[in-house]
């Protein structure tokens, strides 16, 4: 049965599509009206060897912060839905990534509990014309709508884009660990039975 899902959200702040296909090639078709946002969610399916399709449209004249939070809650649900009841998945991820000057560690549980930690300076407030906060808020609003626990730790760091970079690249490379097929594992991977919290 294939992983996949598709979100659809309309709020009179944004109008977003999203699917999400879990066991693809790193394909992404995306287009949020937010050039470093579209980077980052590149990056992303790639390096968890997703496939990932965007469409946003968002009040863009008030900030960013409406498009770049509410696609992050779309991602999340499109990552809760496609993974069904989780039989089978290693359900923990975690990757140490070096980028330029920037070490970056993320750990994952899809445990169908949310916790979100987040330890990361930026140095500068706008990489290019994005808010730099943003980063958090994309990760925390993936978080608690996929229902799992997400620790990202940056070690050091000079250049935020770098920062942003370490932290997209490194989270992408512990959630395709997390959603991969276990073969010594048949049913869901926990004591309780399940995971849906």
């Amino acid at each position: 049965m294939p992983r996949i899902a598709t979100i659809d959200r309309k709020t009179a702040e944004t109008n977003i599509q999203l699917t999400l296909e879990l066991d693809g090639s790193g394909k992404a078709d995306v287009a949020t009206g937010i050039g470093f946002l579209d980077h980052m969610l590149t990056l992303l399916a790639k390096h968890a060897a997703v496939d990932l399709t965007v469409r946003a449209a968002g009040d863009l004249h008030v900030d960013q912060h409406h498009t770049v939070e509410d696609t992050g809650i779309c991602l999340g649900q499109a990552l809760k839905q496609a993974l069904g009841d989780k039989a089978g998945i290693r359900r923990y991820g975690h990757f140490t990534l070096p980028m330029e000057e920037t070490l970056a560690t993320v750990a994952i549980d899809l445990s169908g509990r949310y916790a979100f930690v987040f330890r990361a300076e930026f140095p500068a407030a706008k990489i290019g014309d994005f808010d730099s906060d943003l980063v958090e808020d994309f990760w925390q609003a993936v978080a608690a709508n996929a229902l799992c626990n997400l620790h990202i730790l940056v070690h050091y760091g000079r250049n935020s884009h770098h920062i942003s970079e370490a932290i997209f690249k490194a989270t992408a490379r512990a959630l395709r660990m997390a959603i991969e097929a276990d073969p010594r594992m048949t049913g869901v991977p926990s004591t309780k039975g399940t995971l849906d919290g």
